[in-house]
């Protein structure tokens, strides 16, 4: 802390590999006094983290994350874990159309994450009816079964759980807002996640690059609403990454792809409650407004990411099928009686 990242922002210095590793230790053994834990993350967030020190992170964590490895390979939805306080949720809409179009997806959250302690995944799906608080073992099952899975945060990763207090007492983001996000609980081959800058989805590819633990096939990053996995309304970045080809970028416009409106226009009051409304109403075939081409993109995404079409086009016309045809309530239905 006082020799390395705590000497100021400019003088602040990176850490090597093995001293965030053993920072990371540390922390999660709650060996830190306090007051020198929030100095360490407050560090961090000035100095702003490497991808080296970040994949640290997320390999010390990895070694006590509890997964639930399913018999297919879903894409991994990893979303900010704190929530969203104005938009709606849609990646639980657009996960189980994914689903049911043949795509395998999972989502994870905790509950009410600081700093903001917002709805998140959770919050939506227990709106639905959908069973949340499961071990990573029946999460894997969920998945299975039904093509969609939640995975639940004090369950698979408890280290991180366990530090919830002590986030709150920051009242800012640590790093660890960035780390949860990449456990991987289901140990699948495809991450989606998203970001406000382009640089972040560089800066997490790195560290994917240089983890030890996890080494994906396909990292899919596009710019989201309130740094959720929800695709930005109007002209957006997006990015993907292969182990063959690398990182290439690219920009698009919703409009292109039917979702033609304003971010305004995905607004609600109550996010858990509103979005589980919307939700059944879009996979039910009862609404066939902005919020369906809402969810039938972000479907499409997660088609596209599993590999399943080779277009955000084809992806579309798989998604628009899935709820026209009723394989998407379907979906719903069996995941409500899990």
């Amino acid at each position: 802390m006082t020799e390395v990242v705590g000497s100021g922002t400019k003088s602040a210095e990176d850490m090597t590999r093995e001293q965030a590793a053993e920072a990371m230790e540390r922390i999660l053994d709650d060996e830190p006094d306090p007051t020198t834990l929030g100095a360490f993350w407050l560090a961090n967030r000035w100095k702003h983290n490497t991808s080296e020190e970040l994949a640290a992170y997320v390999d010390v964590m990895a070694d006590r994350v509890e997964t639930g490895v399913p018999d297919v390979d879903p894409v991994d939805c990893g979303a900010n874990y704190d929530g969203k306080q104005r938009t709606a949720i849609l990646g639980v809409a657009a996960g189980i159309v994914a689903a049911a179009a043949g795509t395998p997806v999972v989502v994870h959250s905790g509950d009410r994450v600081p700093t903001q302690k917002n709805d998140a995944y959770k919050h939506v799906l227990d709106e639905l009816g959908v069973r949340t608080v499961l071990r990573p073992a029946k999460s894997a099952a969920m998945v299975e079964e039904t093509g969609f899975g939640f995975y639940y945060q004090p369950a698979f990763n408890p280290a991180v759980d366990d530090l919830f207090d002590r986030r709150e007492q920051m009242g800012v983001r640590t790093v660890l807002n960035t780390v949860e996000t990449l456990a991987n609980p289901a140990g699948a081959s495809v991450h989606l996640g998203s970001f406000y800058h382009l640089s972040f989805a560089k800066k997490v590819v790195e560290t994917f690059e240089r983890s030890r633990v996890h080494d994906p096939d396909r990292v899919i990053m596009f710019q989201g609403l309130e740094g959720y996995d929800d695709i930005r309304p109007g002209y957006t970045k997006f990015a993907e990454w292969t182990q063959a080809d690398g990182l290439e970028s690219d920009e698009i416009e919703t409009a292109a792809y039917g979702m033609d409106f304003e971010t305004d226009d995905l607004a609600v009051e109550d996010v858990a409650v509103d979005s589980a409304r919307l939700t059944r109403e879009v996979l039910t075939g009862d609404r066939t407004d902005h919020w369906a081409d809402a969810v039938a993109l972000n479907a499409a995404v997660r088609i596209y990411a599993g590999g399943d079409v080779d277009t955000l086009d084809a992806g579309l016309d798989a998604a628009r099928d899935a709820i026209d045809d009723g394989s998407a309530a379907g979906v719903l239905d069996e995941l409500r009686g899990f």
